[in-house]
């Protein structure tokens, strides 16, 4: 075995165990914190694929400014402890039939599709490889006003929770 057969499985652990812990934390801000360990096992995927971009964004924009945003909602919120209540218990044993039946299904499309018989057969072309200098200049000149106009719906989330935060207080 080499080394990066073994770093993706290790990592690919790491995530899946991170998903687990967000969906079973009882509190948010567990679920939160386990949500930042995926998003930092993905971006290590992703330097394993060579898409060093991608792997600086998901730690930058998505382990970095949006979980600080997730944990400045919680604290602001004061949320506390999950209430259970009979839907949960209803999706604990519907979940799992339905998920299975999810994972069949998509199974069943990849195996049908052209990427997934190229992907069976090892006949997939590699793509051609694009630096992450070309894909930097693409952003702030082709797509700049996207990503300007997404800095600007974060903005509005921000403020958005402030305003939902913001206790009237009797004086």
């Amino acid at each position: 075995m080499s080394l990066p057969f073994i770093v993706f499985f290790v990592f690919a652990f790491i995530a899946v165990l991170g998903a687990l812990m967000l969906i079973v934390a009882k509190e948010p801000i567990h679920s939160a914190l386990a949500l930042v360990l995926v998003m930092i096992s993905l971006a290590v995927l992703y330097l394993m694929l060579g898409a060093e971009f991608i792997a600086a964004v998901q730690v930058i924009v998505y382990a970095g400014a949006i979980m600080v945003l997730f944990v400045f909602v919680i604290m602001l919120l004061n949320a506390g402890a999950e209430e259970r209540t009979d839907w949960s218990k209803l999706a604990k044993y519907a979940g799992l039939p339905l998920g299975i039946f999810l994972l069949l299904e998509f199974a069943h499309w990849m195996f049908r599709s052209a990427i997934g018989q190229e992907i069976a057969n090892g006949s997939l072309a590699s793509a051609t490889s694009v630096s992450t200098e070309e894909m930097s200049r693409m952003l702030f000149n082709q797509y700049v006003f996207p990503f300007e106009a997404t800095s600007i719906l974060i903005l509005i989330a921000i403020l958005g929770a402030l305003v939902l935060a913001k206790r009237d207080d009797p004086q």
